[in-house]
């Protein structure tokens, strides 16, 4: 089965978190005999800042100009190659054109499937723009799949905005990228936390990272991610700016703790883990988490997870964590997400849905003609 997707990038994670996710993905679609083109624009500084040096052997990339729309054309056209057509949310440039025209060109043999890599943030645009072109869009698309919200986002995509169905495909773990490495010096710390600055995550991270800092003088705190350069930092904080995915794993690997904090939409939402949750516990690191309804559908509070209400609770949690029992959370966390919440069982899901709709829209044609 042949699958063109149109996303953000599959070759950088630079300012483009769902780099994991798709790649992650893709690559397990590919050892189900899936054929995938991945369209990905020229933009935001990405390809200057690829950290897939080299094409993957289990995914086609093209490459298309940013700007001017001869590009994003040619790609739309050779799609129509294609059994199955996504449009990812967030590609960042003609992200409007594509929407509209993956259905106008839509091929009568194609299933047109829109992915949405941050349901919550999409979903609150079109409430308050009636006017949002993509609103009308909505129920045209065969499948909505989204990376995270369980069932408040799936009552509003199917309720709100007359999606035909909405299906959860969650973040999870590639233990081909991301598993046990030896600790570096350079990531030694007491607790740590990476993220972009963004700004609908920047209050809580104000809250569970920097309040939480400041309220442990003594021990090492360790921020990892772009666009923190002029915030000002409690004493406790050593800033290192970006860290490529290269480096993910010793980063996670070696500090007592990992703290992974929610935007807020994800947050409000609930059952929305973050890229990181998963990253962090196939590389056996403690994790202490802000608390979002649905934690336990992917890791036991307490015996997998450490959970936080604010800055405080997590201040406390590295005050009593210990590093026998950090390294005992961390080792349930891997056990749990290997057995669970891995790329392959969630490429497993996407192959048991797009053949279940192929299969059934011949019975369905033929009702139609009985």
């Amino acid at each position: 089965m042949k699958i063109f997707v149109f996303g953000s990038s599959l070759t950088s994670s630079y300012w483009n978190g769902a780099a994991t996710y798709y790649r992650g993905i893709i690559r397990n679609l590919h050892a189900l005999d899936y054929n995938v083109t991945f369209y990905e624009p020229d933009a935001y500084g990405r390809q200057q800042n690829r950290d897939l040096l080299e094409d993957p052997e289990w995914a086609r990339v093209v490459v298309y100009a940013g700007e001017g729309s001869e590009g994003v054309e040619r790609a739309l056209d050779d799609a129509r190659d294609a059994d199955v057509v996504i449009k990812a949310s967030g590609v960042g440039v003609f992200d409007e054109l594509l929407e509209r025209e993956v259905i106008a060109r839509r091929e009568p043999h194609q299933l047109a499937i829109f992915w949405d890599v941050d349901a919550p943030a999409t979903l609150d645009r079109m409430r308050h723009d009636p006017l949002d072109p993509f609103r009308p869009l909505v129920p045209k698309y065969d499948l909505v799949f989204t990376y995270g919200g369980g069932d408040p986002v799936i009552r509003a995509y199917e309720r709100e905005f007359g999606a035909r169905e909405c299906i959860p495909i969650y973040n999870a773990l590639d233990p081909t990228t991301h598993h046990p490495v030896a600790p570096k010096p350079r990531f030694d710390a007491d607790l740590s936390f990476l993220g972009n600055r963004l700004p609908d995550r920047e209050a809580r991270v104000e809250e569970f990272f920097l309040r939480a800092a400041s309220l442990l003088p003594d021990s090492r705190c360790l921020l990892g991610g772009s666009g923190w350069d002029d915030k000002p930092l409690p004493s406790s904080v050593r800033y290192i700016g970006h860290v490529f995915t290269g480096d993910h794993n010793a980063f996670n690997c070696t500090p007592r703790a990992v703290l992974n904090v929610s935007r807020d939409s994800m947050a409000s939402n609930g059952w929305s883990p973050a890229t990181r949750v998963f990253e962090a516990a196939g590389a056996a690191a403690c994790i202490i988490t802000d608390a979002w309804e649905g934690i336990d559908y992917f890791l036991e509070p307490n015996s997998e997870i450490l959970v936080a209400r604010d800055g405080a609770e997590v201040a406390d949690h590295v005050r009593t964590l210990d590093a026998r029992r950090a390294c005992k959370i961390g080792e349930a966390a891997m056990r749990r997400v290997l057995a669970e919440h891995t790329y392959a069982h969630r490429a497993q899901q996407v192959d048991s849905i797009l053949n279940g709709v192929a299969a059934a829209a011949p019975a369905a044609e033929a009702l139609i003609h009985a």
